[in-house]
């Protein structure tokens, strides 16, 4: 989880092919209409995200039995809820990093229908893990192969080792 441009697809199709397990970025699960929104410049509402997290939550659910990877912003907690709702023992990571870093990022890729401008609002949104919610926090100004241990560590300790 994470704001757009925190490394969430980067690493989590790193984490779903060290685990062997499929992988998904929630972005290709937006409906026409909220790539729209968000191409031009208007963030999603809460009733714009309710459907695409339902959708998202139910694809956790067909893969609650072999594992999965998921890649989503999840930036509030009654988002998170809901996915945790529709698939139990969801574990997050929390790409966490400076917006200045994140804007740095967002300028140097092509091709994604957000806009760096939205990048405030997103910031603005976001509800980081409270220590209830199951799971970690990690800084995304470090190598990809250390997010990556952090979170195996993490995993190694609901569910038993993970050899890396």
């Amino acid at each position: 989880m994470g704001v757009s441009g925190s490394g969430k697809s980067t690493v989590g199709a790193a984490i779903a092919q060290y685990l062997q397990v499929p992988f998904a970025d929630a972005d290709d699960f937006h409906p026409p209409a909220n790539i729209a929104k968000m191409a031009s410049g208007r963030p999603l509402d809460d009733d714009d995200r309710r459907p695409w997290l339902e959708t998202l939550g139910g694809w956790l659910a067909e893969h609650q039995r072999t594992g999965a990877v998921l890649s989503c912003s999840a930036l509030k907690r009654s988002y998170r809820d809901l996915l945790r709702s529709r698939a139990d023992g969801v574990q997050l990571l929390h790409l966490s990093g400076t917006q200045d870093l994140i804007e740095a990022r967002m300028a140097a890729r092509a091709g994604h229908f957000m806009p760096a401008s939205l990048l405030r609002s997103q910031f603005a949104t976001l509800e980081p893990l409270a220590p209830d919610e199951p799971g970690t926090t990690v800084d995304i100004d470090q190598e990809i192969d250390a997010i990556l241990d952090h979170y195996l560590e993490l995993v190694s300790a609901v569910t038993g080792p993970v050899v890396r």
